[in-house]
């Protein structure tokens, strides 16, 4: 079938490294051409859940996970050119450094032919930055559309350094920020929980600067009908509620996550343990994702109707499954990075330790009798615990053993973050069948 040229310019957002201001830039480019009255998508490579959420505040649309190893190379062209033929611009903001990984940033780029914007970091240099994009543009290579400088102090310094990126576009620059996006020990905060976050983000709109011809000269993607082909979601979650914690403790949700269950046929319904809200009685399964538990500590320890209806859920051998913060939520005790202890719900035995230093971080599979269900883990405490785990996920570099999965009676935990279109039979399975694998002492 022939290939129709995209309506949509699409770039890579790149840098040498993490801390670069690659999320700052994306966001300042989606309001911008928002506000400019375009049409424009997002995604972002990796696995990640606050990015996502600051640059859907940006864009106002859903940002969706983009990333060869989690969705595969058919979901990934097909995610993308349903949003070039639909949007007028589509960013993908990479992670970490443009080559970093296995599949790496630019191995994404370079599979669907997108080109890099690179994003540098100006502050303590200026004709370096030409050093430093002609050596992202020719390592891999990638096909290189230009430059955004970040952190630019003067014209004067703007003028350095577009003077060293001899044929490269500088495609455009930010200035210093006095107010950046706040950050903590998990990445970037929660959006609701800046209070001018709308301020900022407009800000960076009216602060970066934007070379319009260059722009408009980035050429689209070529795509076909059949690249809009996606994969068929068996039904199978037909007629059942699943209930959801969602609130400031539980927000770690991949947006596909809550999409492949409604996909399989599941109604979806949310709750908050952190304002003491019982489990919904019709719910036929629960999802207990990741978040910032730690945070909400005292509020969770003291959430007594949360409490009862986890016991009295689980007593009726309903499915559970609980992932990383939800794990935490669930445990005796939790001792907070001040050294303080907090009683959680009791469900699992043991005690989580916040420490400063990262305790785990990279993609994992876990691998069941469905096949492999790809995700990833990223947390910073530890779980001291005497029950026997029932399996092991795996790392992806190397197989070897990755974080524990604790099976009592219906609920299923770990610190590991499923991504549940990688595979959907594996993660039907996580809220259609209780466990009898019981862990022991």
């Amino acid at each position: 079938m022939s290939k129709q040229p995209t309506s949509a310019p699409i770039v890579m957002i790149s840098a040498i490294a993490s801390g670069q201001g690659k999320t700052t830039v994306t966001a300042a480019l989606a309001r911008h051409f928002t506000q400019a009255g375009k049409k424009v998508r997002v995604f972002k490579t990796g696995a990640d859940f606050i990015d996502p959420m600051m640059l859907q505040q940006a864009c106002g649309s859903p940002v969706l996970s983009l990333d060869l190893w989690l969705l595969g190379l058919p979901a990934c062209r097909a995610l993308l050119a349903e949003a070039a033929l639909q949007s007028d611009v589509v960013l993908i903001e990479g992670v970490m450094g443009l080559y970093d990984g296995t599949p790496s940033s630019a191995d994404l780029a370079n599979a669907f032919g997108v080109p890099v914007l690179a994003v540098i970091d100006a502050s303590s240099m200026a004709q370096t930055v030409g050093a430093i994009v002609l050596g992202l543009r020719d390592f891999g290579p990638v096909r290189l559309a230009g430059v955004v400088a970040n952190r630019v102090a003067t014209a004067g310094h703007l003028s350095m350094i577009q003077s060293a990126l001899r044929d490269i576009p500088l495609l455009g620059s930010l200035a210093r920020q006095e107010q950046a996006l706040p950050e903590r020990h998990l990445g970037l905060v929660l959006p609701d929980e800046v209070a001018d976050l709308d301020t900022i983000l407009n800000q960076l709109a009216a602060s970066v600067t934007i070379d319009v011809p260059a722009w408009n000269a980035i050429a689209g993607v070529e795509f076909s009908d059949e690249d809009l082909t996606m994969p068929i979601v068996p039904r199978l979650l037909e007629g059942r509620c699943i209930a959801i914690a969602k609130d400031a403790a539980f927000a770690f949700l991949y947006p596909a996550n809550i999409q492949a269950l409604k996909d399989m046929g599941a109604r979806i319904i949310y709750f908050s343990p952190v304002a003491d809200q019982s489990i919904p009685a019709d719910a036929d399964a629960v999802y207990l994702p990741g978040g910032y538990p730690e945070l909400h500590a005292q509020q969770l320890g003291e959430a007594k109707n949360w409490q009862a209806s986890l016991q009295a859920f689980l007593t009726a051998q309903k499915p559970m499954y609980a992932e990383c913060g939800g794990m935490i939520s669930l445990v005796d005790e939790l001792i907070d990075q001040h050294g303080e202890s907090w009683k959680m719900a009791g469900i699992l035995s043991g005690t989580i330790t916040l420490q400063k230093r990262l305790a785990a971080l990279g993609m994992q599979s876990w691998h069941s009798s469905e096949g492999e269900l790809r995700g990833h883990t990223f947390h910073y405490s530890t779980f001291a615990c005497p029950l026997t785990p029932a399996a092991h996920t795996s790392r992806q570099k190397t197989q070897d053993q990755g974080e524990a999965i604790y099976c009592l009676g219906s609920l299923q935990a770990t610190y590991f973050h499923a991504y549940f279109p990688s595979n959907y039979v594996a993660s039907a399975n996580l809220f259609l069948t209780a466990t009898q694998n019981s862990t022991h002492d």
